[in-house]
């Protein structure tokens, strides 16, 4: 009967590991992402399932009766958020929910650490923890923390409420440094002093790696710490003997990890830069960007321009995010296509707070994803389009990162607007973006601002189309 029941639970685990696969493998396009989050949903299913065969508890334990209790609670939290967050918040509610796999890895560390009877880990009673176990859970612990501590961090710097502060990289080494050397010691000495000094130290450390990191660099963070809990989590799992742990936590942390190279490589930067170059300070604009001359248009006169162009490219950025601009554009879009005007969407790797913010805003208003493409497809478009229409996306179209050695952007791959014949720029003012760098395009004799909301002022060319 034993030997029947290991069987059923290593065909769940692995059942649960293939459909994880698959969701991974669904999720990496938006037309099959539906189908991913189905693979997923089956995954954990699966994976719940064999847990409970691990267990040897009947419906009747008090053990059990709990379990359910809290996933019935976890669930339903999980269900009110999902059902209530707003776009806009979606990048720091990934970030929240990340902290909870880091310190879900702390706990499971600290549990194992003063029962491995009760995961089977030794005989019980037994005091004699392998060493190799000892140095699984003491990685797994430092890793869960940074994660917790540096997600907390990000959301916190993501809903707006701390904006962050510049951490001396000695002070990061140090903690760093420190941390591994504990690890070692702790090996050695099996010490809980130890143990959980070195935690604290990691809890500090993953809040002061965020914190010097700059609001345009988010989706970097945001994919690193997605990365970072994967690796928590296949820690712990090598300390409970768990495949399913250890394959499902590579996997995450296998694909955060690729997907923050993607992210740096669409900036032009090395991760290492993104994280220990502290956040630009953006001063205010001074005199002579002041009295820079512009042409600020209206909504008649952007309705005008568009309904006789030809071709049209929409570049979202961060400000369709905040004023939701996105089913107004969508409305704007269908209009156009309606008189035979051909309209495209160009999407920036970076271009809002976490990977594919743009793609997820586009896909809530129904965008066909045939329509959005990304930098690298549609760049040599912008040369024959005759109107570029910029919604808040700053950094990702400022031409100083193609021109200007002396420039923070200096370097990162750019949507070419400037090479359309009409720029036509939403922004509610004339300041600079994450990035502090002023815009030159701002200025240029065939870009018209368009000041205020997006969402107003796209609604009000709708109207006037």
């Amino acid at each position: 009967m034993a030997a029947i029941q290991a069987n059923a639970v290593n065909i769940l685990y692995l059942t649960a590991a293939i459909c994880f696969i698959f969701s991974l493998k669904g999720l990496s396009s938006p037309e099959s992402a539906h189908g991913g989050n189905g693979y997923g949903i089956s995954g954990m299913i699966f994976a719940c399932i064999a847990a409970y065969l691990c267990t040897n508890c009947t419906p009747i334990d008090f053990a059990f009766q709990l379990t359910v209790l809290t996933i019935i609670i976890g669930g339903t939290i999980g269900i009110s958020i999902a059902q209530n967050i707003s776009m806009t918040s979606l990048p720091q509610m990934i970030a929240g929910f990340h902290s909870l796999v880091g310190l879900a890895a702390v706990l499971i560390a600290f549990s194992v650490y003063y029962a491995p009877w009760l995961f089977e880990i030794v005989p019980p009673g037994s005091a004699a923890v392998p060493a190799s176990s000892f140095a699984e859970m003491s990685i797994g612990a430092a890793i869960g923390a940074i994660t917790f501590s540096g997600s907390v961090v990000a959301f916190l710097k993501l809903h707006g409420i701390y904006k962050g502060h510049r951490i001396p990289l000695s002070l990061n080494a140090f903690l760093c440094s420190s941390i591994v050397c504990l690890i070692v010691y702790f090996v050695t000495t099996k010490s809980s002093t130890v143990f959980l000094l070195l935690t604290i130290l990691a809890f500090i450390f993953g809040a002061a790696l965020i914190m010097p990191v700059g609001g345009a660099d988010m989706p970097v963070v945001v994919s690193m710490l997605n990365s970072y809990s994967g690796w928590a989590a296949s820690g712990i799992g090598f300390t409970l003997h768990n495949d399913l742990l250890i394959i499902t936590g590579a996997l995450v942390g296998a694909s955060g990890a690729i997907l923050s190279y993607i992210m740096c490589k669409g900036m032009n930067r090395s991760l290492i830069n993104v994280i220990f170059t502290p956040e630009p300070s953006v001063a205010s604009p001074d005199a002579a960007t002041e009295i820079k001359p512009f042409k600020q248009g209206s909504p008649e006169d952007a309705a005008f321009i568009l309904k006789n162009a030809a071709s049209v490219i929409v570049v979202p950025g961060y400000g369709m995010a905040t004023s939701q601009a996105q089913h107004a554009l969508r409305e704007m879009v269908d209009l156009l296509k309606k008189q035979g005007i051909n309209v495209k969407y160009a999407i920036h790797p970076v271009a809002g707070r976490m990977p594919g913010h743009m793609n997820v805003l586009l896909a809530e208003a129904n965008v066909p994803y045939e329509e959005v493409f990304e930098l690298d497809e549609i760049n040599r478009d912008f040369s024959c389009c005759d109107v570029a229409y910029v919604i808040g996306a700053n950094d990702v179209t400022n031409p100083a990162a193609k021109k200007n050695p002396g420039s923070s952007i200096y370097g990162m791959p750019i949507l070419d607007v400037e090479k359309a014949k009409v720029i036509m720029f939403l922004k509610r003012s004339m300041g600079t973006g994450y990035a502090g760098v002023d815009n030159e395009l701002f200025y240029s004799q065939n870009t018209m601002m368009l000041l205020g909301d997006a969402k107003k002022t796209t609604e009000a060319v709708v109207k006037a189309i």
